[in-house]
């Protein structure tokens, strides 16, 4: 898959990374860099877990396994 963002999008991303750059405070940095690795994790996690059903799925559609 491809990620294909609008405009509105990037420039909201393109905002948001700016802010960030401009950032002189440490502690600030500190803790969007924790929030961040977090939510990354999370986000992979979900993702594995929804990779899986929807291989799950496909191949209940398919006739290749059977649900548990």
């Amino acid at each position: 898959m491809v990620v294909k963002p609008s405009l509105e999008e990037e420039l909201t991303l393109e905002r948001s990374v700016r802010s960030i750059e401009d950032c002189d405070n440490v502690d600030v940095l500190s803790q969007l860099c924790v929030a961040m690795a977090k939510a990354q994790w999370y986000q992979a996690r979900l993702l594995k877990q929804a990779v899986g059903h929807i291989a799950l799925l496909d191949a209940v559609l398919s006739g290749g396994e059977q649900r548990p």
